[in-house]
């Protein structure tokens, strides 16, 4: 490999990241500014909770063409076009007069967001090599963290300086910038891995190959949690502990960077475990493994006594769920066809969007009736060891395509 294309890899590595977070920033900007928008629009908590779902429900509906749009025009053009609308539509939503306005918005955002994911995979499946594809995933997999570290100190401060429009206007003009840079840095990207072959992105395929059922299950079970915790954290906080919109940051701020600690983990764990003898079957699995065991304290958050406390505990549970993610993320790029990757995990997505939406909204309906928190942290305790049981009875032994 030479100098120009090493540096044209990590040049997609940081675009990557950029591109995620921004994904992350613009989809959390709504349930920061909660309080804000109920008083604008009028809504109680189940109303806020179906708002959540339907932008779940929309990105879902999307990602049933997302693997195709991907796989049919290439990364770069797909990609470059996804970040291109949802910036727009971020900066809609600081135009919307009516809350259908409002939620028209939030669906066309959903739509072109759930494109990042399968994007992100397929790009590092093709212009990563093995021995960097790990570490490329766990650093685009601290992005989510990072905008979600960044957009709670950034953007209530914001809201209340110039208004809760401003806030939509910035997140989304940022979105332009970053496109600037992906036309310019991705003009020469050099396939690193066996080209895709005619077929492979076909769907009778895909529904046939039990590496994408694997996928499958393990994003509807692990990926609600992480819906979920990403739209109610503030509610938590100020329901919890009675603290109010400007005093929210500290806490996500400590919960997202151990979030991004724990993808920056398994980036790196699987190689080491590589280069200690472990098949890619072993070495995936004992990660997945080691990181489920890590989310089971995560209930004891209910009866924390500090928000300091609280954030510990589910800091350490999103730690481990984006090194488990990271996981996952690398056995589609590692043993998914190259041609198909993009396809499994919006497949993936899709389920875990479903069983996102489901858990927001019936959070929303148990949080109206006085049921609390409880039954959601305590399914998230256990939802990735069953995560981890599903792919071992699925794909007993994984084979890398290289």
């Amino acid at each position: 490999m030479t100098q120009a294309e090493n540096r044209g890899r990590w040049v997609l590595i940081v675009l990557l990241f950029t591109g995620t977070a921004l994904n992350y920033v613009d989809r959390q900007v709504l349930a920061l500014l909660k309080p804000t928008l109920v008083a604008e629009f009028g809504w109680d908590d189940e109303q806020f909770g179906a708002l959540g779902s339907s932008f779940q429900i929309a990105a879902a509906a999307a990602l049933l063409l997302v693997g195709w749009f991907v796989d049919r025009f290439g990364v770069r053009r797909a990609y470059g076009a996804a970040v291109a609308v949802w910036s727009a539509a971020g900066m809609a939503h600081a135009f919307a007069a009516t809350v259908s306005q409002f939620i028209a918005a939030r669906a066309v955002l959903a739509v072109a967001e759930s494109v990042n994911t399968p994007a992100a995979v397929k790009a590092s499946a093709l212009y990563l090599p093995l021995r960097l594809r790990s570490l490329g995933l766990g650093l685009v997999n601290t992005a989510p963290n990072i905008g979600a570290i960044l957009t709670p100190l950034l953007i209530p401060p914001l809201a209340l300086a110039f208004g809760w429009k401003a806030a939509f206007l910035v997140t989304g003009g940022l979105g332009f910038v970053w496109l600037a840079f992906w036309l310019v840095g991705t003009r020469n990207l050099q396939i690193a891995t066996t080209p895709p072959k005619a077929g492979e992105s076909n769907w009778g395929a895909l529904l046939r190959d039990r590496r994408s059922w694997a996928v499958i299950a393990a994003k509807a079970l692990s990926d609600c949690n992480w819906w979920f915790l990403l739209f109610w954290l503030p509610d938590f906080f100020a329901r919890q502990f009675g603290m109010s919109q400007g005093s929210l940051g500290w806490p996500i701020a400590i919960i997202y960077s151990m979030a991004a600690a724990g993808a920056l983990t398994s980036g790196l764990v699987f190689p080491r475990l590589l280069a200690r003898g472990l098949s890619v079957n072993a070495a995936r699995k004992a990660s997945m493994l080691f990181y489920a065991s890590l989310i089971l304290p995560v209930p004891l958050a209910i009866g924390a006594e500090t928000p300091l406390t609280a954030a510990l505990l589910i800091g350490l549970a999103l730690f481990a769920h984006q090194g488990f993610s990271t996981n996952i993320f690398g056995f589609a790029a590692d043993a998914v066809p190259p041609g198909r990757v993009a396809s499994v995990m919006a497949a993936g997505g899709l389920a875990g969007n479903l069983t996102g939406a489901g858990i927001i909204a019936l959070a929303g309906s148990a949080l109206k009736n006085g049921m609390g928190y409880m039954p959601f942290f305590a399914f998230a305790a256990v939802a990735y060891l069953l995560a981890t049981l599903a792919v071992q009875l699925i794909v007993p032994r994984i084979e890398a395509h290289e």
